[in-house]
């Protein structure tokens, strides 16, 4: 078998100049990533990685600028992107009807197949978003586990064996590739790092990396099957930064000898200054763009970050922030009247609830979720996101046509205040929220999971970089709390250390029947984590991002 695998990996020749770390070129990498495929991306890296550079360190200069007291801003209202009389490209057939998206981690096949398939009531999502970003740690297997996933998944062969338990027998996950949810693809940000690819010295851009490789595999694909291949980008925060990303889509479209426009994109809008942005942004996309949607929950966490030493902007509880705050609202409306103006799509964003454990949750989270996406529908988004197919056949309900891109919202200015303001409870029990979930989040991390199930939410690194900048926004501002403490490090590190206890105890409860040496590897776990999450959240500076780069193998 030796023998066999250092064939495999031989007939992988790279690129002058390219390397894989010391333990990425396995048996699966050399499948995944012949050589053809890495000297194209050797070629993108090249050309398009000293601009991605530049971009990087705008954010950096830009930031510089809110935290000596700017703001964001809209740009000149009598530019052509603003004020022209332009659309985006004709929207394809199949992209028509986004009504329900689902979105989990790629490099998970069976939650792939459970995304792509109808559920046990027959209900299906029109669309599925495969993710190399939020919900997916970026470590090295997840991340060819993810391109092998889009692979199959393409081909309509994806398959899972859930292995038995005692008399359990064996189940197994197939798709019908007759009967799919549409595949769409969401690459990694701009400022995430691939550790385990270096080019000429320097690790490369984790987003170029899926977008190629996941490009090398699905385009063709797609097309042949009379499919639209589409990526989601997330972590937009500037129209030029969607001017680069739509310049690296024309070259790979150019690689691949298509034709230009044919690889559709959403792109989300989860950033303070990209609100500022959208119809410049859409601008530079509109070539490509089947739409935007509304990354809610990396936009709360944008709000706190960009604004962080401002002491009129620090946020209540992260419970109370919901799409009724005026400038969630106000963020909303805007890119769904600039997107429909335009011609594009406007998706809503995530509700975040699981189902539940019982049939008291069940119910009260179906309506929470029922009600967030009845409003999506009734101010005009197109279609929204769920993150279980439990909640697939309730969100379908509240979107009757196949879209509503005829709603124009005439009467609402496309330029409202969208600055979010001090206002609400800042309490215990927000930043003890705060601190379970970055326990919670933090010990799915340290597994390699980028999704949890949590206190019937599936946190993400979105939700957990809310908690996170909170806690560090609430610290620096030695916050009051309506009890009348103050927010010091004393106090946050009794709560962790409050909180922990009660997770362990829960977790004793829960596992009250397994051996004990198992048991004490799950309570460690949750130790660790708990440590790891104070260290981030009382950080003496708030980082941009949890993470910046991927695992080395």
């Amino acid at each position: 078998m030796k023998d066999l695998n250092v064939l495999q990996k031989n007939k992988t020749k790279l690129p002058d100049g390219f390397a894989f770390s010391k333990n990425a070129l396995t048996d699966q990498a050399a499948n995944l990533l012949p050589s053809d495929a890495l000297e194209t991306f050797t070629h993108l890296h090249r050309k398009f990685n000293p601009r991605r550079n530049e971009l990087l360190s705008m954010r950096k200069e830009r930031q510089h600028t809110f935290d000596n007291g700017a703001l964001p801003t809209y740009l000149d209202k009598n530019s052509e992107a603003a004020s022209g009389d332009w659309k985006v490209a004709p929207i394809p057939e199949d992209l028509q009807k986004r009504r329900v998206e689902i979105t989990g981690p790629v490099n998970s096949a069976k939650m792939v197949i459970n995304m792509l398939s109808r559920t046990a009531d027959g209900d299906r999502a029109d669309m599925a978003m495969l993710d190399f970003e939020d919900s997916m740690k970026p470590s090295w297997q997840n991340v060819l586990d993810g391109i092998e996933n889009v692979k199959k998944a393409v081909e309509g062969t994806l398959s899972f064996v859930k292995k038995g338990k005692g008399d359990e027998p064996e189940k197994e996950y197939n798709l019908n590739p007759d009967d799919m949810a549409g595949i769409m693809v969401r690459v990694r940000g701009l400022h995430l790092i691939e550790s385990n690819v270096v080019i000429d010295g320097s690790a490369v851009s984790g987003g170029l990396f899926d977008l190629w490789m996941s490009a090398y595999h699905m385009v063709h694909g797609q097309i042949k099957r009379g499919r639209t291949p589409k990526f989601y980008i997330p972590k937009c925060e500037h129209h030029l930064e969607a001017k680069w990303w739509n310049e690296v889509l024309n070259e790979v479209e150019s690689v691949l000898e298509v034709e230009q426009g044919t690889i559709k994109t959403t792109f989300l809008i989860e950033t303070l200054p990209a609100a500022f942005q959208i119809e410049e942004i859409l601008y530079e996309l509109r070539t490509r763009a089947a739409g935007l949607n509304v990354g809610r929950w990396d936009k709360i966490f944008s709000d706190i970050k960009v604004l962080k030493f401002h002491p009129d902007r620090v946020m209540a509880d992260r419970a109370t922030i919901n799409m009724h705050k005026f400038w969630m609202d106000n963020y909303a409306k805007r890119l769904i009247k600039i997107c429909h103006s335009r011609g594009a799509f406007a998706i809503g964003g995530m509700s975040a609830f699981t189902p539940g454990s019982s049939p008291e949750i069940r119910e009260e989270q179906t309506a929470k979720v029922t009600a967030d996406k009845a409003n999506e529908a009734a101010i005009g988004h197109d279609g929204c996101w769920v993150s279980h197919p439990y909640f697939i056949g309730y969100a379908l309900d509240q979107f009757k046509q196949d879209n509503q891109l005829d709603v124009l919202l005439e009467d609402f200015d496309k330029y409202p205040d969208l600055l979010p303001i001090s206002e609400g409870s800042k309490s215990e029990d927000g930043l003890r929220t705060n601190i379970r979930v970055g326990i919670g989040y933090m010990n799915g991390w340290n597994q390699d999971i980028g999704c949890v199930a949590w206190d019937n939410l599936m946190e993400d690194l979105a939700t957990l970089e809310i908690s996170r900048a909170q806690t560090w926004q609430w610290l620096n501002h030695q916050v009051t709390l309506e009890d009348g403490r103050r927010v010091t490090r004393e106090l946050v590190a009794s709560l962790f250390g409050e909180e922990l206890e009660k997770i362990l105890n829960e977790v004793r409860e829960a596992y009250s029947n397994m051996p004990e040496t198992q048991l004490n590897v799950i309570l460690n776990g949750f130790r660790t984590a708990a440590d790891d999450a104070q260290q981030i959240f009382t950080a003496r500076e708030l980082t941009d991002f949890l993470t910046n780069k991927s695992d080395l193998a």
